[in-house]
């Protein structure tokens, strides 16, 4: 039998690797703690529940490629308020698209945005290293060059955009960029946004702008691709939007992961080249998902409340830590701590704590120290306040 060589590429799932390593350990305790995955652990909104009983009559219809208006709609409003954009400046009929959540978005964007080459060479598809894995699946299965900019500790977690070599940002097809990012949870300024808008459409790249973490913060809400595009003016081809994409997601924001509901919105371009792949390819939201999470954008007040239990829980960990290998992220909910050895400490405290974090090295790509995840363990503070304190209890006395 023979398979697509690209698929190879996926053996370097990040829990693959960890369920490898931590085999044949047997922990001592039974009260086990899961802090790998970003999977928010707080009960979802009841409109989920009561507005797809509503529409369970919807079951029986295919669901249309670019969701329904009143869906986009929501999007664009909620953009809209959330990023300071004029109320007319979003077409929710041209510039937003329902995508099942941001993670297939995110895949599908390599496959519609990736050309067969790209000023003569092979494309490349550009990350922040440590970097969200489906980046790095993105740009294999699409057939182009995955390259790791460096984003340490030492240039505030992002990578440093002048460093960029004008002939490989010639080669670069579209650039990945997580704000607040996964692992570190840094925010990216409004500055270095429109820097790196500027330099997609100069060397005309799409810059995608992953920001599910976008309304888990500590301070003040993070800026966003959006606003950025508006404030550096219109591109290449008149629009605003032109060579920018942003994603959004349900999961963080309203701990409803299982509802699979997120959307792109930006370039009209894309946007109907990533609706045509889904409809080829893809599969549609179902009509009772998109009514759900259309009354789930209109809403803010569960967010809020969901937020401030995040607030607590990094609370809990400036207790805990300090500023011993950890500053406080700007937003996000993950804990990225530096324990000098991210492998070592991750088996250490399956076996003493029955705690269960991910390695650094295996959200990065480079080998031994020279992995700029090598010294870290990642640690999703996604449990209620209560769970998380007591795991990061352990986790202290342990180390």
């Amino acid at each position: 039998m023979h398979l697509n060589p690209r698929i190879d590429s996926l053996s370097a799932y990040p829990f693959k690797r960890l369920a490898d390593l931590l085999a044949g350990i047997e922990p001592v305790r039974a009260d086990r703690v899961n802090l790998t995955i970003g999977e928010p652990q707080f009960a979802p909104p009841p409109a989920i529940a009561s507005v797809v009983s509503a529409h369970a009559h919807l079951w029986n219809k295919y669901p249309p490629n670019t969701g329904t208006p009143e869906f986009r709609a929501a999007a664009a409003s909620w953009l809209s308020k959330r990023f300071s954009l004029p109320i007319d400046a979003l077409d929710p009929e041209r510039s937003v698209v329902p995508c099942s959540g941001t993670r297939e978005g995110l895949f599908m964007l390599g496959l519609a945005a990736c050309p067969e080459a790209k000023a003569g060479k092979r494309p490349v598809i550009a990350m922040p290293n440590p970097f969200y894995h489906v980046y790095e699946t993105a740009a294999n299965i699409a057939g182009a060059e995955a390259v790791f900019l460096s984003a340490e500790a030492t240039g505030g977690f992002l990578p440093a955009l002048d460093a960029i070599k004008p002939d490989l940002l010639d080669r670069i097809a579209v650039f990945f960029l997580c704000s607040p990012a996964n692992p570190q949870g840094t925010i990216a300024p409004t500055d270095y946004l429109s820097e790196l808008i500027r330099l997609a459409r100069k060397h005309d790249f799409v810059v995608a702008f992953d920001e599910c973490y976008s309304e888990v913060y500590t301070g003040a809400p993070p800026p966003g691709g959006l606003g950025a595009a508006l404030a550096v003016g219109p591109g290449p081809r008149g629009g605003w939007l032109d060579n920018v994409v942003v994603f959004h997601s349900l999961s963080k924001r309203s701990s409803a992961p299982g509802l699979r509901s997120g959307f792109m919105a930006g370039d009209p371009e894309l946007v109907s080249a990533f609706a045509r792949l889904v409809g080829s390819a893809g599969v549609p939201t179902p009509l009772p998902l998109l009514a759900a999470a259309t009354a789930l954008w209109s809403d803010e007040e569960h967010v809020e409340t969901y937020r401030a239990a995040y607030r607590e829980n990094f609370r809990a960990a400036e207790r805990h830590f300090g500023s011993r290998g950890w500053r406080a992220p700007g937003g996000g909910f993950y804990l990225w701590l530096d324990v000098g050895d991210g492998e070592a400490v991750a088996q250490r405290l399956w076996r003493d704590g029955g705690i269960r974090v991910m390695p650094g090295a295996y959200m990065a790509r480079g080998t031994g120290a020279a992995n700029p995840g090598h010294r870290y363990i990642r640690a999703a503070l996604v449990h209620p306040p209560q769970v998380t304190a007591d795991a990061l209890a352990r986790v202290a006395a342990l180390l």
